[in-house]
């Protein structure tokens, strides 16, 4: 057996996209005279990415095949009271999985960015910002302690910022980079506080430290409550995940981010920031595994979201959104998952649908492209005669998407269907109705986007149309039909259309019941036996597709197919028709449950309020008025009339000395 990957081979993991987007940052930018030119920095940016890859490749081939597990200290910050401040990796099948992902994606968007951004002004700020993001993503999946892990977390925020502001000249693009901070923050306040309180009782930061110290928590109490303390750990934990992987109702931001160029919405949608809350609390799984009332919370915020989230995009218009509410959705069913104690088959969805995610997203902005950067899906149609490829990946795409047996998401959303049927928690009932009824949502979505795309006649006639993915602001008609995107487009396409297809079938064993994420998650298997069933009950891909034609999911994928067809491509005026007919219901989804009008006007009056009283009251009136100003204006009026028996005269001071003495003297005697 050959050694282990030595820690310089893993720094160079991160390290390589963190120093191509310093030098094409500095160098490549007026901050650093623009000594590099937009070659020298996409070569630069994609050589660091794709050596990335490389590296992570064979880390997970050799985690693999030797079972290979590190988790070593790679510098030392401080040492506070005993407790150790840490750089350092853990390398398992987890982050080894979740290595290759990320850097596999990234490098094809990297790619693709090339063609995309070729007229954007801001072209190697743009590598510069997408290698950095990079960069934070591997620290955080590679991370063994939670100091770098929210290093890593607070990380991937920041970049997301700049990249969804990118065109920060845009109204729209500063509004939505900006809601996407401050809802994320909401997330990170519980997170941090969940790290503090499970830090506080076992002193230490280290991932596998802490997790030897679970089981001695687990019947502690939260002080001043009866709730266990694990419990509340979890919790904190989450919130954290519910902002960063846009879980009701902290979905918010994630629709606005839209408003950065396509190939952030798939860099940040498909493997990478919307992840990370998956991946945290699958490492975090031999807590989780202690708190039951901490994984029916989980098991409900995922079901709430898969489902609702689905509904808002059947009535959506842009094609960015549409794949963006899928996008919540599928992350709604990782974290159902999670819930249910499938870890595995949350990570396995994860790897699935960040190919696919990716896919479609890029194969959107591929049509952006070829219709001038028009995004309403209705001035389209027909494009699979103009753009073959982009209309083939598309489809490939979308087919893994709904969950078409032999298709990578076919393995990885039926593997979580049937954990929660498996699952004995008091709420896998509501959320097996949720993922079963999100089946046929998501294939009446998906379908009705792709039929609308590419199916029929150019629709261009029906109006004008406001470019939301150019920051040069293009409107409305083109006389030019639209046209196939150029290779370095396409080429990322048909990278993600592989996977999407056959990565389900060929990794599914080891994935799922293998021993790829064998010690890098826990299950307690006799209080959450889901996937020990699953596991009895699996005899290999090809027979767990045949059995898909006798379930009910693959029925009703077909069925939201069928209904997309008659609805779309059969009858396009009914659409119509029922939001005549259901005026109430359109425009519940269409103002999205009215979550954005919730917090624009109900919660941010409140907090604004809040502020206020809290600035007048506390900050004003108490602390400067009473604390600061009241001090020295009561020192100094102490000090007024002080001042006056200081007069300068002898007589005045002789006074005062016979007073004092008279006094003392009648003092003593009334004493005796």
């Amino acid at each position: 057996m050959s050694e282990a990957p030595c820690l310089t081979t893993l720094l160079l993991i991160p390290l390589l996209p963190l120093l191509a987007s310093i030098l094409t940052g500095v160098l490549g930018t007026q901050f650093g005279g623009n000594l590099l030119g937009r070659k020298a920095c996409h070569s630069l940016t994609i050589g660091g990415v794709f050596l990335s890859f490389v590296l992570s490749s064979v880390v997970l081939y050799r985690v693999l095949s030797q079972g290979i597990r590190i988790d070593e200290t790679v510098y030392t910050w401080m040492v506070v009271g005993g407790m150790r401040m840490e750089v350092g990796f853990l390398i398992d099948g987890l982050s080894a999985l979740m290595m290759c992902v990320v850097s596999f994606v990234s490098l094809a968007i990297h790619i693709y960015t090339v063609g995309y951004m070729e007229e954007d002004a801001g072209y190697n700020r743009f590598f510069s910002y997408i290698s950095l993001f990079t960069f934070a993503m591997l620290m955080l999946v590679m991370s063994n302690n939670f100091l770098q892990l929210f290093f890593g977390w607070e990380a991937v925020g920041l970049v997301s910022y700049l990249l969804i502001g990118f065109w920060y000249q845009k109204p729209s693009a500063t509004l939505a980079n900006m809601k996407a901070f401050l809802v994320n923050r909401v997330g990170d306040f519980g997170f941090i506080l969940g790290i503090a309180l499970l830090v506080a009782h076992t002193g230490t930061l280290h991932f596998g430290e802490n997790f030897d110290k679970v089981e001695e928590l687990a019947n502690v109490l939260f002080p001043g409550t009866d709730w266990l303390l694990l419990t509340v750990v979890c919790i904190g934990l989450f919130l954290g995940a519910m902002g960063k992987s846009a879980q009701f109702p902290l979905h918010v931001w994630l629709p606005d981010s839209m408003e950065g160029p396509t190939p952030i919405s798939a860099l940040i949608h498909a493997a990478t920031m919307v992840t990370a809350g998956i991946f945290m609390v699958a490492r975090m799984s031999p807590i989780y595994e202690f708190s039951d009332a901490a994984l029916n919370l989980v098991l409900v915020i995922g079901s709430i979201t898969a489902l609702f989230m689905g509904f808002l995009g059947v009535v959506q218009n842009d094609i960015k959104r549409v794949i963006a509410y899928s996008t919540l959705s599928q992350l709604g069913y990782m974290t159902v998952a999670l819930g249910a104690s499938a870890y595995s088959a949350a990570v396995f969805h994860l790897m699935t649908h960040a190919f696919f995610k990716a896919l479609l997203f890029l194969a959107a902005g591929s049509v952006i492209l070829g219709m001038h950067h028009i995004q309403d899906i209705r001035m389209m149609g027909g494009l699979r005669k103009y753009m073959p490829i982009t209309a083939t990946t598309f489809l490939l795409g979308t087919l893994a998407l709904v969950g078409t047996p032999l298709f990578s998401g076919f393995y990885s959303k039926d593997a979580i269907i049937l954990a929660v049927e498996a699952s004995t928690l008091p709420a896998s009932g509501f959320a097996y109705f949720a993922v079963l009824t999100g089946v046929f949502v998501t294939a009446l979505y998906s379908f009705r986007l792709y039929f609308l795309v590419f199916h029929g006649k150019l629709r261009t006639e029906i109006g004008h149309s406001t470019s939301h993915d150019s920051h040069h602001g293009q409107t409305g008609h083109h006389a030019a039909l639209p046209t196939e995107s150029a290779w370095v487009v396409t080429l990322p396409l048909i990278m993600l259309a592989i996977p999407s297809v056959l990565i389900g079938y060929l990794t599914v064993s080891e994935v799922l019941f293998g021993d790829v994420l064998q010690g890098a998650v826990w299950v307690d298997v006799e209080s959450h036996p889901a996937m020990a069933k699953l596991a009895a009950e699996f005899h290999g891909p090809a027979q767990m597709a045949w059995h898909a034609l006798a379930t009910l999911p693959l029925w009703l994928a077909i069925a939201g197919a069928g209904c997309a067809y008659y609805f779309y491509v059969q009858r396009p005026t009914l659409p119509a028709l029922m939001k005549i007919r259901y005026p109430a219901l359109y425009r519940l989804l269409d103002n999205k449950y009215y979550m954005d009008w919730i917090n624009e006007s109900v919660l941010a009056p409140f907090i604004r309020g809040l502020g206020l009283l809290l600035w007048k009251v506390g900050d004003r009136a108490l602390i400067d008025g009473a604390c600061v100003n009241g001090s020295w204006k009561a020192v100094g009026w102490l000090a007024g009339v002080v001042r006056k028996f200081q007069t300068g005269f002898l007589y005045d001071y002789v006074l005062t000395m016979l007073l004092g003495l008279f006094v003392l003297m009648t003092y003593f005697v009334w004493l005796q």
